[in-house]
């Protein structure tokens, strides 16, 4: 991998915290400094998304493969479907001369923290409170009951790890949480 001259930011949050919201927006003010790192994934794909784009959909089988051949940077199981960074995907960024850009769960972070070190750096996006989670959760529409219960429990355990992350947004209001962000990127990008 040739990524020793470019950040890692890693952007984690509990599932309808609105990160995918506040990430995307990044990727658009920062178009020529920062590549998103497309994840491969075991989960299946959602209405809309676009294998390639919004992530490379494996099946199990071919996951494990790609695990024992040494292709991931991290990877972890995560609400019962597996998730991982391919090395590919930072070598491609890299390639066009753009810092990186991760959507990963608290584990996954703190990997590439231990892994890249001062090299990388992790954004936290928290809740306002466990009850506006469940609230953004059920709005979705995308989960049933159990399922957003799950979620809850996994967002408890995440939270209580921000403790590993070099910067914590408690995400209120959006276009303030954008704003932080933005500020905290181009912070990241200067150093």
């Amino acid at each position: 991998m040739e990524i020793a001259q470019k950040k890692i930011i890693v952007i984690s949050g509990p599932s309808g915290v609105g990160k995918t919201t506040l990430y995307k927006q990044m990727l658009e003010f920062f178009s020529e400094m920062i590549g998103f790192s497309i994840s491969a994934t075991t989960r299946p794909m959602r209405n809309g998304e676009i294998c390639g784009k919004d992530y490379y959909f494996l099946d199990k089988q071919h996951f494990h493969r790609l695990i024992e051949q040494g292709a991931f940077v991290e990877w972890e199981q995560v609400h019962g479907n597996y998730y991982g960074t391919l090395k590919t995907e930072l070598d491609r960024i890299c390639h066009e001369g753009k810092h990186c850009l991760l959507d990963l769960d608290v584990k996954g972070g703190v990997h590439i923290k231990e892994i890249f070190g001062v090299q990388s750096f992790l954004i936290f996006i928290a809740p306002p409170s466990i009850e506006e989670l469940e609230k953004r959760l059920k709005l979705r529409g995308t989960n049933d009951e159990r399922s957003i219960q799950y979620r809850l429990k996994n967002a408890w355990e995440e939270i209580h790890k921000q403790n590993h992350y070099d910067y914590v947004l408690v995400n209120k209001d959006i276009n303030e949480s954008l704003n932080r962000l933005e500020t905290c990127i181009r912070s990241i990008i200067k150093a």
